[in-house]
């Protein structure tokens, strides 16, 4: 984790435009030869990307996601969330598969990747993250060890005005530590869906939660549990980058905002991720 810059991989994928009529053909052209190197009409992994009003973050992703290094035969698939940009228009120009999900909200959107996914296992990306070269093969490695049923893979946040790399550094390790703490008795808290990753049968068996709220990937780990371990990818070859949206919205554009609140929640919770939580119904659970 680099303490002082975001690594130099991730230049490639900063494009400047902001719409999809922004778009060279030629980018289209190179994301799309890379893909067409690296996808399998036989996948045994799928990695699905919910997204909603994209147009112009689904590509980074996409073509990050193209220069994945793996031999393991491999799909994307993206999930159109009811989206009323032009991010349709964006993956009809890439050679990737996309569905349509009318129904709003994350679980909805995944179980629709669930559903239409090739793979016996599925990954799950978001459309704001960067993946790097490794990443599949790195969490792959994890989820084919014997007895585990769900992977969670960890993040970075690319520097931004108002967030230096070196404090996001901070953050990140804090939330590491945390991370650890929380994987002994509740580890379905570190399943956030920019980096999971599971055995598609048994997800089938369980379902996502069909309403809008958030957690969605964390519910779904829960009710995994009773089929085998969930454990976290902690190599660094597997760290995805994302930008700082979450922060900002959390914090109202205050970086300095956005800790405390999170620390607050945090704090108040650090009590109970000692103890395993009680089953329970997900699909009617509040967030709490």
């Amino acid at each position: 984790m680099s303490i002082f810059n975001a690594p130099n991989w991730l230049d490639q994928f900063n494009f400047s435009y902001t719409s999809f009529d922004d778009v060279p053909q030629s980018t289209f052209d190179a994301i799309n030869q890379d893909l067409d190197k690296l996808q399998n009409p036989e996948p045994l992994v799928s990695v699905v990307i919910p997204a909603w009003n994209e147009e112009v973050n689904i590509l980074r992703s996409i073509a990050s996601l193209a220069k994945l290094k793996t031999a393991i035969p491999m799909e994307i698939l993206v999930v159109n969330n009811n989206s009323t940009d032009q991010m349709q228009k964006t993956l009809d120009q890439l050679h990737v598969r996309s569905v349509f999900q009318p129904i709003q909200g994350w679980g909805p959107a995944r179980q629709m990747g669930l559903e239409q996914a090739r793979g016996k296992y599925l990954l799950t990306a978001d459309a704001d993250g960067i993946y790097p070269p490794e990443w599949l093969d790195e969490m792959m490695a994890v989820l084919q060890q014997p007895g585990v049923i769900c992977v969670c893979g960890r993040y970075s946040f690319i520097p931004a005005p108002g967030f230096p790399r070196w404090v996001l550094s901070i953050h990140e390790s804090l939330k590491d530590t945390l991370a650890t703490a929380r994987h002994v008795k509740r580890p379905h808290l570190n399943a956030y869906g920019i980096s999971i990753g599971y055995e598609r049968k048994y997800a089938l068996k369980i379902g996502y939660v069909m309403r809008k709220v958030r957690g969605e990937d964390g519910r779904m780990c829960f009710d995994m549990l009773q089929y085998g371990k969930v454990k976290l990818v902690k190599s660094r070859k597997a760290r995805v980058w994302t930008g700082t949206r979450t922060l900002r919205v959390e914090g109202n554009g205050s970086y300095a905002r956005a800790l405390w609140m999170k620390v607050g929640i945090e704090l108040r919770r650090l009590g109970g991720i000692f103890v395993a939580q009680a089953p329970h119904d997900t699909k009617t659970s509040l967030n709490e």
